[in-house]
């Protein structure tokens, strides 16, 4: 893996948060800074994914697969609804 140098310029109050955060995980401040890159860059390609996936999506046909799902089949052991409690409103009557 080829390595690089960068200057890094963190607030004080931020640099000393990390390194008590690298301390306490045992691990290299250089390790936590990257893995921490490494996890925004991994959480903004997911997001940007699921924007691209959506954009792409075709409401009207989900939704008519959704309906049918399960039509006339029991479900699968370990599958079944828990019988739900009607919570009761103000009035004393349920909802």
């Amino acid at each position: 893996m080829r390595k690089c140098n960068f200057a890094l310029r963190l607030q004080p109050s931020l640099l000393n948060e990390v390194r008590k955060v690298a301390e306490a995980e045992g691990v290299a401040l250089n390790q936590l800074i990257n893995v921490a890159v490494a996890e925004k860059l991994s959480a903004l390609r997911t997001e940007d994914y699921f924007r691209e996936r959506a954009a792409r999506a075709d409401i009207t046909k989900a939704l008519k697969i959704l309906r049918r799902a399960g039509v006339g089949k029991a479900p699968i052991k370990g599958d079944e609804l828990l019988p739900t409690k009607r919570k009761k409103a103000r009035s004393g009557k349920a909802v």
